[in-house]
């Protein structure tokens, strides 16, 4: 028996990455409000006058529609939102946060808190480029643990309280690294970072 074939409209999401397929198109790998981490192609996104060329970026808010039925869905159609500028700190920071939300959410399970906490944090990473992240990045690991079920079984603690970053930062490192097989690459590239 098959799946029904679905059609999805204007669903409010973000490019966590891409992957070039075949000569012209693209596997996106979206994160949605409403439908969680999705595959979609994009065909023909590579060509140099597609429309979906300068809409298919990272950090920047889309409504996305698609169709289909099987774990790769069609992307029909593609509109951005307001644009959200990420210096090069901020830009690793999002990086870092997408390659935990794939490492960590199943696909097409909707995490809206997650979806919610995530566009925050890239709020404020747009606002305070050049400045430290680390109470922006603690507060998202934080919420995404525990809106998909990882917590830490304390209560939240005060993100800005400075003296309380670097155990914050290592309780969650550990829990982190209990889920993962295997390391986050960002986060290596993060701590490079935070010496300059």
């Amino acid at each position: 028996m098959s799946k029904r074939s679905q059609r999805i409209q204007d669903a409010r999401g973000y490019v966590l990455h891409a992957n070039p397929w075949r000569e012209t198109s693209l596997i996106i790998q979206a994160f949605t409000r409403d439908h969680g981490c999705v595959a979609l192609v994009a065909k023909g996104a590579k060509r140099p006058y597609s429309a979906l060329r300068p809409v298919l970026v990272g950090f920047q808010p889309l409504w996305l529609s698609w169709t289909g039925s099987a774990e790769v869905h069609t992307l029909t159609r593609a509109e951005s939102g307001p644009v959200r500028l990420l210096d090069g700190r901020s830009m690793m920071s999002g990086w870092y946060m997408n390659e935990l939300i794939l490492r960590l959410l199943a696909r097409e399970d909707p995490h809206p808190g997650v979806f919610d906490a995530y566009e925050t944090a890239l709020d404020v990473l747009a606002e305070t480029r050049g400045r430290p992240h680390a109470a922006v990045l603690r507060r998202f690991e934080w919420l995404l643990l525990e809106q998909a079920g990882y917590g830490l079984d304390a209560p939240m603690p005060d993100f800005d309280q400075a003296g309380a970053e670097p155990g914050l930062r290592q309780a969650l490192r550990e829990r982190l690294d209990e889920l993962l097989d295997a390391p986050l690459r960002t986060r290596q590239v993060l701590m490079d970072l935070q010496r300059y």
